[in-house]
């Protein structure tokens, strides 16, 4: 039988992204306790809490919050907790809950360490399945708070102790623990753990868990998706990542308005280019979404490129092999409210196929719709060949006659769930209404048209063009 081991997780900035204690304080004030903090410099505040971190005025501030709740009566505060624990789960990422899960389910105790109050913060555990709670206890006497601090504050090395004191009691090795914190002052906490995790983290954190060659996640982006203040690389670089800026080509972007503004969706696009997923990466951007894109293991292989597409949450996929890893990565990316962008033909299609008015592809997309029950998004793209055809090793960079490119975003396609056979017609077919009416039409390629849409080489090999 195995040890008994923990998982420790700090709340703000950790498990959820906002400032828990706004929302705490907005609910105590509702019910009459305290006055409300709302405005444009409170807001300002903590604003700047979720994107830069805590400072050490968090753990002064906590040894004197007690003194504003004398002769509270504690079980109306802990009714009052109640409410503003539902909204606070609610900003607790699938992603998180995943992380929750998965030591769960390994057996190990889950325990919410924070400074925040534990009559505040207990009823957030209890709807998070969390086992136990490390946090600040305030004084109390005949049902009141008396304004004072029970013990230390649960804040920086007094945060450290108090889990140590948790794993003497519970007859339980750190060494053999997690702990996850997003805080520079949880550093003592995080040494003391076999197994430190530094969640988006503050920038002295960041340096901390670099030199101590701690892992650094954030527990709202899928794993290998680095941040910092809660940004990722998609959104430092989204008003680079624009359509209109392509020097090589002249692209025109129509339906943004059926991409959804959050929550999870699977984007799909035809595949006629190399030069299709820099169209389809600037249609995302511009609609304000970070992708999850699909593509094969070859590609991530690619040094700086492979790199650069995992810290942007790439999913790489190895063909042909039925990789089932890389499908559950997508699956989790969507149940995580992000947007999965694929290619649902896997490939550029060769010769006559590429002008087969019939669009043909894999059944990738229409499995990944029925699991998560996500809207599938089509995009139409057309005249990418123009730029970067197949039997080019480089894209044509004609700057005074730019190819015209269209990328036209569709509603979602009307799908049954009963056959991913019949889904993936359903959803080709969309991608097909989508674009010109000569691509619905039968067309007879010229050889010189048939050897554009083979690798350089190959189309000699074939006999498509002349000797």
């Amino acid at each position: 039988m195995s040890a008994p081991a923990a998982a420790f997780f700090d709340l703000d900035r950790t498990l959820v992204s906002v400032a828990s204690p706004k929302i705490f304080q907005r609910h105590l004030s509702a019910a009459g306790f305290g006055t409300p903090v709302d405005g444009t410099l409170a807001d300002l505040a903590f604003r700047v809490f979720e994107l830069v971190g805590e400072s050490a005025i968090v753990g002064r501030s906590a040894k004197l919050a007690p003194r504003a709740a004398v002769g509270w009566p504690v079980d109306a505060v802990i009714a009052a907790a109640g409410p503003a624990a539902a909204e606070i789960a609610a900003h607790v990422s699938d992603f998180a809950r995943a992380e929750l899960a998965m030591h769960r389910d390994a057996g190990r105790t889950l325990v919410l360490a924070t400074t925040t109050p534990e009559h505040l913060v207990r009823p957030l555990a209890d709807l998070l399945g969390i086992d136990d709670v490390i946090a600040t206890r305030w004084t109390q006497a005949d049902g009141a708070f008396t304004g004072r601090v029970d013990g230390d504050v649960v804040w920086g090395p007094g945060k450290r102790d108090a889990v140590l004191r948790w794993c003497t009691e519970h007859d339980v090795d750190p060494a053999g623990c997690w702990a996850y914190s997003d805080s520079y002052y949880d550093s003592s906490l995080l040494d003391l753990v076999g197994h430190p995790v530094a969640v988006n983290p503050d920038a002295r954190l960041a340096a901390t868990a670099a030199l101590n060659g701690w892992p650094i996640r954030s527990l709202d982006k899928p794993d290998g998706v680095p941040t910092m203040g809660g940004l990722e690389l998609q959104d430092l670089f989204r008003p680079f990542l624009r359509p209109e800026l392509i020097p090589n080509a002249d692209v025109t972007v129509s339906g943004l308005e059926h991409i959804p503004r959050e929550g999870g969706a699977i984007i799909v696009g035809n595949h006629r280019s190399y030069f299709d997923p820099a169209v389809m990466i600037t249609t995302v951007a511009k609609s304000g979404r970070n992708g999850r894109y699909l593509g094969k293991k070859e590609v991530f292989d690619i040094p700086v490129i492979g790199p650069l597409l995992q810290a942007g949450g790439g999913i790489r996929v190895d063909r042909g092999t039925g990789d089932e890893g890389a499908f559950d990565a997508a699956a989790a990316a969507i149940r995580g409210g992000d947007v999965v962008v694929m290619f649902p033909q896997g490939t550029i299609p060769r010769g006559q196929a590429f002008f087969d008015p019939v669009l043909k592809g894999r059944w990738g997309a229409a499995r990944l719709a029925a699991m998560t029950r996500a809207p599938v998004i089509p995009v139409g793209l057309w005249g990418t060949d123009e730029v970067w055809p197949r039997s080019a090793a480089l894209p044509s960079f004609n700057l005074q006659d730019q190819p015209k490119v269209t990328a036209t975003v569709g509603p979602p396609v009307d799908l049954k769930y009963r056959s991913v056979e019949r889904d993936t017609e359903r959803i080709m077919h969309a991608l097909s209404a989508l674009l010109p009416e000569r691509a619905r039409q039968p067309y007879d390629p010229t050889p010189e048209e048939l050897a554009r849409t083979f690798p350089a080489g190959k189309a000699d090999d074939l006999g498509f063009t002349d000797r």
